[in-house]
C-alpha cells in the first residue's frame, strides 16, 4: 500500500465517522426536544450530546491533519 492509498483510506474513514457523528448529534437533539430519553435522564442525554459534539471536533481535527499531511 502506498502512502497516498493509506492517506486516502484514513481520510475516507475520518469523513465516514464525521458523517455518522453528525447524524447522531441531530438525533440527540431531536430526542432532547421530544423528551425521548429512553433509560437516561435529560441531564445524561445532554452529556451524551455534548460528548458527541466534542468527538466530532476531534475527528474534524484528525481530518485536517490527514488532509494537510505532506507526502
Amino acid at each position: 500500500m502506498t502512502k497516498q492509498e493509506l492517506k486516502q483510506r484514513a481520510s475516507d474513514k475520518a469523513f465516514a465517522k464525521m458523517s455518522m457523528l453528525l447524524i447522531t448529534i441531530e438525533q440527540n437533539k431531536e430526542d432532547i426536544r421530544s423528551k425521548n430519553y429512553g433509560g437516561v435522564t435529560s441531564t445524561e442525554m445532554n452529556i451524551v450530546l455534548n460528548s458527541n459534539k466534542i468527538e466530532l471536533k476531534v475527528w474534524q481535527y484528525i481530518t485536517k491533519l490527514i488532509e494537510t499531511d505532506e507526502e
